[in-house]
């Protein structure tokens, strides 16, 4: 049996461990869980699966239920800047100490049960939402959902926030095949929220064999943007919310179907209105759509398939339309390169590779075959790392233009890093 002082020590033994990666299949985990909890009470859930948008959905029920002063635990991943961003309780952070404790008492159950780096995760998670007592449990789907670790755990309410072409090895290249893992969620008789505007068949088809009352967007539940603020509809129930702190058009979708969410659990935790509208100007996530302002602004996103990138190109669009835009940019290899730079180059003038420090990143020599079959006229390689990228690409930006760093969580962490060291250095 392992145990380590350092929380650094421990997820380096985790990412040994276990021979794949990613290990979709819920034996091994559900065994553990029961082994760790056998007389397991679970606190009111919502469960958040989809391609884009779960990040900004689990923010902002986060958001809303502390404003009505609820104890609540948020696990998500993956993170930017430090593992423990990925169990909070209350909006922090947990601490090393809590997660290093968690792991030592899986370490101690699991026996000769394999698990992955992201099992040992979600189980922390479970293990310090209960010891904290939370009223309400806040849990971000990985990958699909269907075999996908959180899924042990059976949801009170199921949200989707959309579906997309993403993770097509493990998940199917259609959006009925990702649709139907994602829908793994489901569970008999609780209610599942769709925020997909042109939602799979697959998934209304699970919910019906499944006896899943599914509500979506734009049929069950809408908003209307208004001139102060918008309007979140449901039958004959109006309320009229304030503009979400998150920004881009996708996020009206994302909180209208947060409150959606929330008011199907109303009976268990009850919102008030006001707590509504603090929640929504309150929250804060980053990585999306994040803007760090200055003499060259600097805006941040996390987008890495087609679907995140043609809402940021929208976004762009609508709120920097005579800005010059130099995108400093990478991916991880089994990503859709070749479609995210079709969509995106029409609104950026150059280009900047960064490499990262990750073997699962694009190399430069697989980047430059892509680029080379694109239609991106201005690209720039040969950079060492990010911080060189970066600077060079702020070099040959003039005042009126807008440095955009996107793709990766990895590139976004590196830019947050780099960022926070020249601050000191001043």
């Amino acid at each position: 049996m392992k145990h380590f002082d350092s929380l650094r020590d421990w997820l380096a033994w985790q990412e040994s461990l276990h021979p794949l990666i990613i290990d979709l299949g819920l034996e091994r985990v559900t065994k553990v869980f029961h082994d760790l909890n056998p007389n397991y009470i679970k606190p009111p859930t919502i469960t958040v699966a989809g391609t884009n948008g779960k990040g900004s959905c689990i923010a902002t029920l986060e958001a809303i239920y502390r404003a009505q002063g609820y104890h609540v635990g948020a696990y998500t991943s993956p993170h930017i800047l430090s593992y423990n961003e990925r169990i909070k309780i209350d909006g922090k952070p947990v601490s090393d100490e809590l997660i290093c404790a968690a792991f030592a008492k899986i370490e101690a159950v699991r026996g000769n049960t394999s698990l992955s780096y992201f099992e040992f995760g979600t189980l922390a998670a479970f293990e310090l939402f209960t010891q904290a007592e939370v009223d309400v449990q806040l849990l971000e789907v990985g990958l699909g959902g269907r075999l996908d670790a959180v899924n042990i755990i059976d949801p009170d309410v199921a949200l989707i926030s959309s579906i997309g072409i993403d993770h097509v090895d493990w998940l199917g290249d259609t959006r009925e095949a990702i649709g139907w893992e994602k829908a793994g969620v489901f569970r008999t008789a609780i209610p599942a929220i769709i925020g997909d505007l042109a939602p799979p068949v697959s998934l209304a088809q699970s919910a019906m064999d499944k006896n899943t009352p599914m509500y979506c967007i734009g049929q069950d539940f809408d908003y209307k943007r208004q001139q102060t603020g918008w309007d979140w509809l449901s039958g004959d129930r109006c309320i009229h919310l304030p503009n979400p702190a998150l920004k881009g058009e996708h996020q009206y979708r994302n909180a209208a179907s947060v409150i959606f969410a929330i008011i199907s659990l109303a009976q268990r935790l009850p919102v008030s209105e006001i707590a509504m509208q603090q929640g929504l100007t309150n929250v804060q996530l980053s990585g999306r759509f994040q803007l760090i302002e200055g003499e060259i602004p600097v805006l941040l996103d996390v987008g890495h398939n087609p679907e995140a990138v043609k809402t940021l190109v929208d976004y762009l669009k609508n709120t920097f339309p005579e800005k010059r835009i130099h995108a400093v940019f990478s991916m991880m290899k089994d990503k859709d390169i070749a479609s995210v730079l079709e969509i995106m180059n029409p609104v950026v003038y150059d280009w900047f590779f960064a490499p990262l420090a990750n073997h699962r990143a694009a190399t430069e020599v697989m980047m430059q075959r892509i680029f080379s079959q694109s239609s991106v006229a201005r690209v720039s390689f040969g950079f060492s790392d990010f911080s060189q990228a970066y600077q060079t690409a702020k070099s040959q930006s003039q005042q009126g233009d807008l440095l955009l760093v996107f793709g990766s969580f990895l590139l976004v962490s590196d830019c947050l890093i780099n960022l926070r060291k020249s601050e000191l250095t001043k």
